[in-house]
């Protein structure tokens, strides 16, 4: 059996809005009419939902650092993974920990992002040396925050530490501190 090439394939964040229940009820209703009669774009949605399979299995193991949406973290919380959440503003701090029964941990960045194009996300140990830098990080600037999960397994080993973050405003060649953040982590000792 051959496939035949679709002449006018949907558009792939077309297809990702409705996997994700985003798109108007039109919309979503001439994308389903499309996938009944196209077995390309049919595989292709079929590949979206074997990925989405993939990726939520990675979050319910907690195996995912990533800096994610508010719509991300409400979906997985209506799944009913059990979140702990710390959110701390520009040159905050915060006292965290990871209970035995939390399968997520969410941290909410605060910063004024009102007129930034490109923000980069730095983790540093408590010395300042960088560990990890998420360039271009996805972003809602009406929402005002950066949102990150991170991986559960790391967490839970972590011993008694302080871990830095920092956002910075990247523009063109030049860089801009939009706020620094300390976590003083300490491992759960039960409540």
């Amino acid at each position: 059996m051959s496939r035949s090439r679709c002449g006018a394939p949907v558009e792939f964040p077309t297809l990702v809005g409705y996997w994700l229940d985003e798109l108007d009820e039109a919309r979503a209703g001439e994308v389903e009419e499309h996938l009944l009669g196209c077995d390309e774009c049919t595989a292709t949605a079929q590949s979206l939902a074997d990925l989405s399979a993939g990726i939520r299995s990675l979050v319910d193991r907690g195996a995912v650092q990533a800096v994610v949406t508010d719509s991300f973290v409400k979906r997985i919380a209506k799944r009913g993974l059990r979140l702990r959440e710390y959110t701390v503003p520009p040159g905050g701090s915060v006292n965290c920990t990871f209970a035995p029964d939390d399968d997520v941990l969410v941290t909410r960045l605060e910063a004024p992002l009102d007129g930034i194009g490109h923000v980069d996300l730095l983790v540093s140990d408590a010395s300042g040396r960088e560990q990890h830098r998420f360039r271009d990080v996805p972003f809602d600037a009406a929402a005002r925050e950066i949102v990150l999960t991170s991986r559960s397994p790391d967490i839970r080993a972590l011993p008694a530490s302080t871990l830095l973050m920092r956002l910075i405003a990247v523009e063109g060649e030049s860089e801009r501190i939009l706020g620094d953040y300390t976590f003083h982590h300490r491992p759960w000792e039960g409540r």
